[in-house]
């Protein structure tokens, strides 16, 4: 796989040096969602993370890369027309398998059944990113949304976005595999940046003390560094949302959960970026991570 990503990235470097990248092009932000285990919300949290950010007036591209698992569309209620897979069966664009959601939301699904991304010979892969890379300064963000847990594929996502955001819940298996995420990602990058979001609270103090305990021992066994994001509320709903398959934002506006989840969005925004080289340099980390 080591000789694979070299090349690839070597003709990349070449591409890249033969057409120089406009310096008034601006870059793509890429966030990855992700948590330690499934059944913690991540997907939807995702998703309406991602709308919160449109109402800011930011253009957002989520993308479905919990492969053979997909999600989104389902939470969308929509079944898309193309997704990763048919774009490397039908040779397509990757302009070609965008979906608009609502509010102009746009999103890529990975498709059910498609798990070997990473497998594929040096033709397809080559094909996957360069037409991925195309999209850069089209988009301010790009949110992908992870599988959950340490598979291969997750981690190397995780690896090469410019930030990562780490949902889990107050229940203690919850935390433990949140923390197992953690203690690998710090073993092969420590300078990832990592963002805890804790999902489920009955409370904002049961939100906070999660938080601050699992801040604690980050630090303390792993030198980690993680900002609680924010906390969003136990909501009714919540369920009731994805029974519609209509997003929460959008189905109650007005509920807890969704007006923490635009609170966190908005601070978000107010934090300072970290150092990125745009969604050309997550293609290139992720090919060499």
């Amino acid at each position: 796989m080591r000789d694979q990503a070299n090349g690839l990235r070597e003709k990349m470097r070449m591409k890249q040096s033969e057409k120089p990248e406009r310096k008034s092009i601006k870059k793509t932000r890429v966030l990855a969602i992700t948590s330690g285990k499934g059944g913690v919300g991540k997907s939807n949290f995702a998703l309406n993370f991602a709308l919160s950010l449109v109402e800011q007036n930011k253009k957002v591209l989520i993308f479905d890369v919990d492969l053979g698992f997909a999600n989104i569309d389902v939470l969308l209620g929509r079944t898309p027309q193309e997704t990763i897979a048919t774009m490397i069966e039908k040779d397509l664009a990757a302009q070609d398998i965008i979906e608009e959601g609502p509010n102009g939301l746009l999103f890529i699904s990975g498709g059910n059944g498609f798990s070997d991304l990473f497998s594929m010979d040096d033709l397809k892969l080559e094909k996957f990113f360069k037409e991925l890379s195309a999209l850069q300064g089209k988009v301010d963000y790009i949110i992908l949304d992870t599988g959950a847990g340490l598979s291969y594929e997750n981690l190397r996502f995780i690896l090469a976005a410019d930030d990562v955001i780490l949902v889990t819940t107050p229940e203690p298996t919850s935390i433990t595999d949140a923390y197992s995420v953690v203690k690998m990602v710090q073993g092969r990058d420590p300078n990832v940046h990592m963002k805890l979001v804790v999902n489920q609270c009955i409370s904002v103090r049961e939100g906070q003390r999660t938080a601050d305990n699992f801040k604690q021992v980050a630090q303390q066994f792993l030198g980690k560094d993680i900002e609680a994001l924010g906390f969003i509320p136990s909501d009714v709903h919540i369920p009731e949302a994805v029974k519609k398959q209509h997003p929460l934002l959008l189905a109650y506006p007005s509920s807890e959960a969704a007006t923490a989840i635009r609170k966190m969005a908005s601070e978000f925004l107010e934090l300072p970026a970290p150092y990125k080289l745009g969604l050309k340099g997550f293609i290139m980390k992720i090919l060499f991570k």
